[in-house]
């Protein structure tokens, strides 16, 4: 492999890692949040007992999402530096903000309420909380600010080769941010949804024969997690179908490439699964399953509307971007060769797919398990337990492939050019990377895949561990009937 292809390898499995912890943390922490303001509201043991059980997850998972995160800024200049050089003007503005701003009040605000269980008022205790979980949401607004101007390039002028910021306002309020940041947390809640009911359930069976006195919490977290699960996933439908749109505007080769759509089709019909290889030159050799019109109206909210297909898309990158790429050295092998404008087609297809599976399959095992919880029930089922966990995965499965999906699909390109934008805003990827060595790279992919590995070893272990050991392990038994939760030191957070 060349030094483009490593360098993409290494940046998407560190940046796939990382997500898998993200959208726990800022689900989860919400959540959390949720539970404590119902222990001071009403002062029940239940809620009390979920905010420690929870809140030790969300400090472990929390923890692993800083270590691995802090790599993904380092690489803009490892690997990317040509791409840092043309893009540091606009990127600077939003990621000092995340660093700044919400980073450093996500830090203050949790160390508070790490420490402050017996020190702070509980009212202030819990702003603390709110706090902390608001600047997670604060965190992932301004890094997808700077990933959807990589998208969608506003607020920009082009001077002596590179953009130059003239609105930080137009960077914050691009549409695709404002359609990509509602989606991305609900994603996330998700996440933290299927978290819940998979853990839950596990605790329910685990203790069914004996009289567990904290079978309400497993029980409310369950259900907690389910109606949580039920609403992202409508959240997720709406704002991406919103996203969708968008997409076929600004990116058009993404969304047929989404659907594999080789000629362009009025109206066109919505491919639900196909058999055959979808990146076949032929597209006879494809045979599909489609839903007639329902393309058309995902793209332009009608169904007769003309959506363009891969080929008539091709020619007319060609024309506005070339057909080869430019006689440098520093593209390499790729110097002087024709331009592939093409997505990489079986990936954006099946993670589009698998995309709204997972989702949704992770939707309806929370509505199962609101079902199988109804009126005080308590499942009795040895199927749903097992169901429940296996489904944990389900959502970081979708989100890792709903951003595999984006970020691939905007190939050939690292910063998209914008349809109607400035002339020059945008690169293509093979013009981004350092010049490095191919023996380079594969050092630091290999040091770095060697060290994640380890770090998910660790991740596993303290997870596993927090998780069986239930309520009993983050607060001792003497302390359960304590309904007003001093001598929070004991607990060791």
């Amino acid at each position: 492999m060349d030094v483009l292809e490593l360098a993409r390898w290494q940046f998407g499995i560190t940046t796939v890692y990382h997500f898998l912890m993200v959208p726990l943390t800022i689900g989860l922490s919400v959540l959390v949040a949720g539970m404590q303001t119902a222990w001071v509201r009403t002062g029940e043991q239940r809620y009390y007992k979920m905010t420690k059980f929870w809140g030790k997850l969300l400090l472990v998972n929390f923890a692993m999402g800083v270590v691995t995160g802090i790599v993904q800024e380092f690489q803009f200049g490892m690997n990317w530096n040509a791409y840092s050089r043309f893009v540091g003007d606009v990127f600077g503005a939003p990621l000092a903000m995340e660093g700044l701003v919400a980073f450093f009040v996500e830090s203050t605000f949790l160390g508070l309420w790490i420490f402050g269980w017996d020190r702070l008022p509980k009212k202030v205790h819990l702003a603390c909380a709110w706090a902390f979980s608001l600047a997670t949401i604060a965190s992932a607004y301004f890094i997808l600010a700077a990933n959807s101007w990589m998208q969608h390039p506003v607020g920009v002028t082009f001077t002596d080769g590179k953009p130059t910021l003239n609105s930080i306002w137009a960077v914050l309020t691009n549409n695709t941010a404002l359609a990509a940041i509602p989606h991305t947390i609900a994603g996330a809640f998700s996440v933290a949804a299927a978290f819940l009911v998979g853990i839950g359930a596990w605790h329910l069976w685990r203790k069914r024969k004996s009289d567990d006195e904290h079978r309400a919490v497993w029980r409310s977290s369950i259900r907690l997690g389910g109606w949580t699960g039920i609403v992202a996933f409508a959240v997720l439908a709406i704002t991406g179908d919103f996203q969708g749109k968008l997409m076929f505007e600004q990116q058009p080769m993404k969304m047929a490439s989404a659907e594999a759509l080789c000629h362009t089709e009025q109206p066109a019909s919505f491919s639900i699964i196909a058999v055959g290889d979808v990146a076949s030159s032929n597209c006879e050799d494809v045979k599909t399953f489609n839903v007639p019109a329902l393309l058309s109206f995902l793209a332009h909210s009608d169904f007769t509307t003309e959506v363009k297909g891969v080929e008539d898309l091709v020619t007319e990158y060609q024309a506005r971007y070339g057909t080869n790429y430019p006689d440098d050295p520093q593209l390499g092998e790729l110097a002087g060769q024709p331009v592939d404008y093409v997505p990489n087609l079986p990936v954006t297809y099946w993670g589009f797919r698998i995309m709204i599976g997972f989702g949704a399959i992770s939707a309806g095992t929370g509505l199962l398990a609101l079902w199988l919880t109804r009126k005080n029930r308590i499942p009795d089922t040895k199927w749903f337990p097992r169901l429940a966990l296996l489904s944990i995965a389900t959502p970081f499965i979708g989100n890792s492939a709903g951003w595999i999906f984006t970020e691939m699909g905007r190939q050939p390109f690292v910063v998209v050019p914008n349809p109607s934008g400035v002339d020059g805003v945008w690169m293509f990827t093979a013009r981004a990377v350092s010049r490095l060595t191919a023996g380079e790279v594969w050092t630091s992919l290999i040091a770095l895949t060697s060290l994640y590995a380890v770090l998910g070893v660790v991740e596993v272990f303290l997870m596993r561990k927090y998780v069986r050991g239930g309520i009993e392990g983050v607060i001792p038994p003497k302390q359960t009937d304590d309904s007003e939760g001093k001598d929070e030191l004991a607990f060791a957070y």
